[in-house]
C-alpha cells in the first residue's frame, strides 16, 4: 500500500506571476481556515467509510459556501422581537444552489443548512472517461427562473469541462452572477474556468498537483460521487 510521507515543513516557493495572472487568481479564493483543512484531511484519508464521508462533504459545504457568500450585498430591514423593534439586515439576492449529479448532492444539502430558502436546482453531467467531454442528461430547471446569483457544486474541479458547460446552461436560463463551490480543484481545471468563464469566482477548499492520464485529480481523494454513495468497489461497507 501507498504510505505519504510525512513533511516537516513546507516546501517550495511560490513562483513569481504575471500581471494578467494575478487579475486571474483574484477570482480563485483558496481556502485557510484550519478546520477546512483538518475536515479535507479526513475526507482524503482511504480510510474514511462512505458514511463519515458523506458528513464531511457535507460540513465542508456548510464551510466553503460561508466563505463564498462573505460579499454578498445586503439591505437594510427590521425585526420584531419579544422585546421591541431591531434593525436587521437580510440578503438582497435570490441565491440558487446548483449541484451537477450525482457528486454535488452532499455538497448541496449542507449549504441548504446555511441558506435554507435557497433555490436548489439539479443539473446531470457525466464525462465521458474516453473523450474527458460533458455530457448533458438531466435539467431540472424552473420555467420563470427568480434566481440572481446560482451557487454552482462540484465537489472536484478536474478538467473544467463539466464545470464550463455547467455555467453556460445556467447563464441560459437567465443566471447571471455565478460562484462555483469545489473542494479540490486541479490546475488545468482552474486555468480552463478562468479562460472560458473569467466572470466566475472559485471557491475551493485546495489546489491539487495535476491531473492524472485518466483526467482525475492527484493526490485528490479518488472518485467523490463513489465514495459518497458506496458504488465503487472498494467502498468500506458502512
Amino acid at each position: 500500500m501507498f504510505r505519504c510521507r510525512k513533511l516537516s515543513r513546507i516546501q517550495g516557493a511560490p513562483a513569481a506571476v504575471t500581471r494578467e495572472e494575478e487579475e486571474d487568481v483574484s477570482k480563485v479564493v483558496v481556502s485557510s481556515h484550519p478546520i477546512v483543512h483538518h475536515k479535507l484531511a479526513e475526507l482524503r484519508d482511504l480510510r474514511t467509510g462512505p458514511a463519515e464521508f458523506r458528513r464531511l462533504v457535507r460540513a465542508l459545504g456548510v464551510l466553503l459556501a460561508q466563505e463564498a457568500t462573505a460579499d454578498l450585498p445586503t439591505i437594510a430591514s427590521e425585526v420584531t422581537t419579544p422585546l421591541g423593534c431591531a434593525a436587521a439586515r437580510k440578503l438582497a439576492d435570490i441565491v440558487g444552489i446548483v449541484p451537477i449529479l450525482r457528486a454535488g448532492l452532499g455538497m448541496a444539502e449542507g449549504i441548504l443548512d446555511l441558506l435554507s430558502e435557497a433555490e436548489v436546482w439539479h443539473l446531470g453531467l457525466f464525462r465521458d472517461e474516453a473523450t474527458l467531454r460533458p455530457t448533458e442528461y438531466y435539467n431540472k430547471f424552473p420555467s420563470r427562473p427568480r434566481v440572481t446569483l446560482a451557487l454552482l457544486v462540484d465537489p472536484m474541479l478536474a478538467t473544467g469541462g463539466s464545470a464550463v458547460r455547467a455555467c453556460e446552461i445556467i447563464k441560459d436560463a437567465g443566471v447571471k452572477r455565478l460562484k462555483l463551490l469545489s473542494l479540490i480543484a486541479a490546475p488545468e481545471g482552474i486555468a480552463r474556468m478562468t479562460e472560458r468563464m473569467p466572470d466566475v469566482s472559485i471557491h475551493v477548499c485546495a489546489i491539487d498537483e495535476r491531473l492524472t492520464e485518466a483526467g482525475f485529480i492527484h493526490p485528490g481523494l479518488g472518485d467523490a460521487g463513489d465514495r459518497q454513495f458506496a458504488t465503487s468497489a472498494e467502498s468500506t461497507r458502512e
